[in-house]
């Protein structure tokens, strides 16, 4: 049975945890995190339709439900299937905010567990240093910005494991054993989630090349066992993941890269604070990051002075060579192909080492920023051994002095302890999380919660919103889940083709949401410029055809701004008012 000491580690951090994302347990029926964007309705909907499709003993790997009739490749989605279908049952119970939350409070938990398990076993035997090192790792300023909207970059507790076993692989005792034990932790964390899987292989290729380097004799030793495990987790591994990669980059709905275009951190980034650090300064974040998801670097000044001491001073040792490589290696390659200084338009730029990814297989749809994350785990280790040479300073400083020096021998193991202590918290305390941000969001149409939607819509077609979900508002994704998925929705917000595929060209390259269509077009733009567009012939013969398309069996026009406008827009397009039903307008599509 684990001693209290044991258990109140992982308390803590689940503590944490809790205190970051208290706004959300609060409310969970009606709690948004702010800084989400669309992106919490899209991950509350995909726990959702797993569930609603393991459970109804369908395949999880694709749905009909959003982008109707199309459909959308949910294997090449965030999905999650590692959490998603063992936490379907309660998904289907509690509901999927609950899961959203479960997920995101627990998976921060569990990585801060894990990277400290780790290196309590691997690098220091000192429970302090450990402690440090594990919430660096899981509670950076980098992993805090994604904690608001991207479960798959925040759950990665499968990480420390699979570094362990690959430690396992390099003693040749168990080569069988642990390659597959490898094999089915990778495949897990492919469930979890492929981009950090990716990331985190780029900073162990770094480190190894590194500790490779600074000793060369041990690399050689542990070369043999380490290729024959690797290869068997490799075979084992491809042959568990074979039939879902093949769906995700062949199946229906399937797409090639995404260019997310230029994504590179601004070098003053990496030293600054992020929005959500005590020391943040939310107007110098946002000029130096894409949003507030993607604040990737935000380490901090005084973090990044501390990691110089303590790489420079603990210099001798192979680790801390192969540690700071990664940390500067990963912060080099964040910076993207064309390096700026302080991120403004127009400033000079000095070509980047992303240059020598960019384009490759698998990195061309890489955020090239969300490399400065690899930095955290390396940097939370580095912390720790600085902090173990502390305590062993402090503790030889005890007994370096004769016996009748008990006093000055006691007083300055003290001013060793304190001044390790000041140091660390003057790194650390600037970058330390404040709470998320939550607000209230947009209540499910009573048309919709009350079941009043199936007088217009029948088996076989689509509720249509307005304006259609998409990247920029999926509220009503919502509204799918509050009715148990009982209707399609066309559109959404997901990754999918930017057009059809072509014989013999291979995959479209990706596309956020669906291809929009003339008519989804005009509600959009109505929407956001508050302007009723002319209405003729050509505009209302489009309008027909998509509707066709989307075998729509009505339009639902909630309450939102510039509601109005939309309404004008429906009525001349169809030829017809809408009926007021509760809150809402409603179109009947004949």
């Amino acid at each position: 049975m684990p001693r209290p000491a044991a258990l109140a580690v992982p308390a803590g951090y689940l503590l944490a945890s809790l205190l970051l994302y208290a706004g959300l347990w609060a409310d969970l029926d009606r709690g948004y995190l702010v800084d989400s964007g669309r992106d919490q309705n899209q991950w509350e909907w995909f726990f959702a339709v797993t569930a609603h499709h393991v459970l109804s003993g369908e395949s999880p790997l694709f749905t009909t439900l959003q982008n109707y009739p199309l459909g959308a490749n949910l294997m090449a989605n965030t999905a999650m299937f590692g959490v998603s279908v063992p936490l379907a049952p309660l998904t289907a119970v509690l509901g999927p905010t609950v899961t959203w939350a479960a997920v995101l409070t627990g998976g921060l938990a569990a990585t801060a567990t894990a990277w400290y398990w780790l290196i309590r076993r691997h690098l220091t035997g000192n429970r302090t240093a450990a402690v440090v090192g594990g919430a660096v790792a899981a509670f950076a300023p980098p992993m805090i910005a994604h904690a608001n909207a991207h479960a798959n970059l925040v759950v990665l507790f499968v990480l420390p494991l699979v570094i362990d076993r690959m430690l396992k692989l390099c003693t040749g005792r168990r080569v069988l054993h642990d390659g597959v034990v490898l094999a089915l932790l990778m495949t897990w964390q492919i469930f979890l989630g492929e981009e950090a899987l990716l990331l985190a292989v780029t900073g162990m290729v770094v480190f190894a090349a590194g500790y490779a380097c600074a000793r060369p004799s041990a690399a050689r030793a542990v070369a043999g066992p380490l290729a024959r495990g690797l290869l068997t987790g490799a075979g084992v591994c491809l042959a568990l993941v074979a039939f879902p990669l093949y769906w995700q980059f062949y199946g229906e709905q399937s797409y090639a890269a995404i260019n997310h275009g230029p994504t590179g951190n601004p070098l003053l980034a990496l030293v600054e604070f992020s929005e959500r650090s005590l020391a943040g300064d939310p107007a110098t974040a946002d000029r130096l990051s894409l949003n507030p998801t993607e604040q990737n670097a935000f380490y901090g000044w005084p973090l990044a002075v501390l990691f110089l001491v303590v790489t420079v001073t603990l210099w001798r040792r192979p680790v801390v060579k192969a540690l700071a490589a990664t940390v500067l290696v990963a912060a080099a390659l964040s910076l993207g192909s064309d390096i700026s200084l302080a991120g403004t338009e127009g400033a000079a730029t000095v070509p980047g080492p992303w240059r020598l990814l960019d384009g490759l297989p698998l990195f061309e749809s890489v955020i090239e920023s969300r490399y400065a994350m690899v930095c955290a785990p390396p940097l939370g280790m580095l912390l720790a051994l600085g902090w173990t040479a502390v305590s062993d300073a402090a503790a030889a400083a005890r007994s370096a002095l004769s016996a009748p020096d008990d006093r000055a021998r006691r007083d300055r193991a003290v001013l060793i302890r304190v001044a390790g202590a000041l140091a660390l918290c003057a790194a650390l305390l600037p970058v330390a999380p404040t709470p998320l941000e939550t607000t209230e969001r947009p209540a499910v149409p009573t048309v919709v919660a009350s079941g009043a939607w199936r007088s217009y819509v029948k088996p076989g077609e689509s509720l249509v919103p307005v304006p259609l979900p998409s990247p920029g508002e999926a509220s009503a994704l919502r509204w799918q889940i509050e009715a148990d998925f009982a209707f399609p929705l066309p559109a959404g917000y997901f990754m999918g083709p930017a057009g059809p595929r072509i014989p013999g060209q291979g995959s479209p390259p990706g596309y956020y949401g669906a291809v929009p269509r003339p008519t989804d077009e005009m509600l959009w733009d109505v929407r956001w410029s508050g302007r009723v567009p002319a209405i003729g012939p050509e505009e209302r013969r489009a309008a027909r055809e998509d509707l066709a398309f989307w075998r729509a069996g009505a339009l639902v026009l909630q309450r939102q701004p510039n509601d109005t406008a939309l309404r004008a827009t429906l009525d001349r397009l169809l030829d017809e008012p809408g009926r007021p039903v509760g809150d809402a307008w409603v179109w009947d599509v004949p």
